[in-house]
């Protein structure tokens, strides 16, 4: 036998078990920290019959999410893999709970209430949102159609911090309403102060407008034909600008080309004072209405062009610059949240479908895209950082340590 060789055993082991055992204290710690945010949500179950913690469960169901879960089986299998360590902080005196324990319970927990942990534990960030682009945009989770119940798939409108890449909040949309009524529901949840909200053409409404702007926010809200009248101003004023090559307007312009993904886009935009404008229909509706803006992209792809014109209202100064990068920046809720959603966590293919489960899960979705964009020192897509938090129990505690700082500290990725 080599000299020594035992002795460098026996020192591995130690290091290992020590290193074992700082990081069952973090997760100790990670689990109180989270159960904190849970402390108003209700248990729905009753007392007979009750095998599993109420904490518990809901623990296991939020980790097995960040580590990609798109279905109870998952969130089981996932317990299963990773019983012996969940066990050092959390109770779980007859083993993991089955599948079908995470469905009965998520198809009966309060959405009211389990969206009042989420903001708990985003309050805890202490986020000061700042003057940043927050989209607002709805999705519809299709797999949640059920025919034979009669029921329509579920409609959530969703809040994102671009800058942050925070997801904020969500309302579900009622099922004989639209997302007209679930948005102002929505900014209610919302500390938008010195915010720029932006939102498509269902949302572009006085009532909206007007609680943005009384909430201190600014608004950028896309004209389309659902206002044919002003929009048939808005139009025929920029084609007689345009003719007459903007005589004596004051305007701004701004001119961007970006080449990427074998396409070229040119986007130019034009922002022009109302007060240049002569006046348009019902304007003074518009509570904070400042600025018109039009909006060209030309798109050049190896085989045709196409070109599209947008409007704009907007409370904003007429800054063509700042403007036409919040506008820029509405996508990120399309590109970092529903893409992510759909491709990584299979929201349009799951059947996720009975009574509270599809909103709760949903939630525990966009949760887990928080925490997976809060952890910076990995720099994989949000597929790689789940897939690897699934399997890592080391880097699930970074994860949530990005999220929930500690007093120990952990070596980097």
């Amino acid at each position: 036998m080599v000299v020594g060789f035992g002795t460098s055993s026996e020192i591995t082991g130690k290091n290992r078990q020590d290193s074992q055992l700082a990081s069952a204290t973090d997760f100790e710690q990670v689990h109180q920290r989270l159960a904190d945010n849970f402390k108003d949500l209700q248990d729905p179950r009753g007392k007979q019959g009750v095998l599993h913690p109420f904490i518990s469960i809901v623990m296991i169901a939020l980790l097995a999410t960040i580590g990609g879960a798109t279905g109870w089986e998952d969130i089981e299998t996932y317990g299963v893999s990773h019983h012996r360590w969940l066990s050092s902080f959390l109770q779980l005196p007859f083993g993991i709970p089955s599948a079908d324990t995470y469905r009965r319970l998520f198809e009966r927990i309060s959405p009211k209430e389990f969206e009042h942990s989420f903001n708990s534990w985003l309050n805890s960030l202490v986020i000061d949102l700042g003057a940043q682009v927050i989209p607002i945009d709805g999705k519809t989770l299709k797999g949640s159609y059920d025919r034979n119940q009669e029921q329509s798939a579920l409609h959530m409108v969703s809040a994102w911090a671009s800058k942050h890449r925070l997801f904020l909040g969500q309302v579900k949309v009622d099922d004989k309403s639209n997302e007209i009524t679930a948005i102002p529901a929505l900014l209610e949840l919302l500390n938008i102060s010195g915010c720029i909200i932006t939102i498509d053409a269902m949302g572009t409404q006085h009532e909206i407008a007007s609680l943005i702007h009384k909430k201190g926010a600014d608004y950028i809200f896309a004209l389309k034909a659902n206002h044919p009248t002003l929009f048939q101003d808005v139009k025929q004023w920029f084609e007689n600008a345009t003719v007459n090559n903007f005589d004596g307007i004051e305007f701004s312009y701004d001119l961007r080309v970006e080449s990427a993904h074998h396409r070229k886009e040119k986007r130019q935009i034009w922002a022009v004072s109302i007060e240049q404008m002569g006046g348009l229909y019902k304007q003074s509706q518009w509570s904070g209405l400042q600025t018109i803006v039009k909006v060209v992209r030309t798109r050049q792809l190896w085989n045709k062009t196409t070109q599209e014109v947008m409007f704009y209202l907007s409370s904003l100064p007429a800054d063509a610059q700042k403007i036409g990068f919040a506008i820029r920046q509405h996508w990120s809720i399309e590109n970092q949240l529903h893409w992510v959603l759909d491709v990584t966590f299979n929201e349009d293919a799951c059947r996720i479908r009975k009574e509270n489960s599809p909103e709760n899960f949903a939630l525990l979705k966009r949760w887990s895209i928080n925490f997976l964009n809060k952890e910076t020192n990995y720099k994989r897509s949000i597929r790689q950082k789940a897939k690897r938090a699934s399997m890592d129990e080391e880097y699930m505690l970074k994860i949530l340590q990005a999220s929930i700082p500690l007093h120990s500290n952990s070596s980097q990725v």
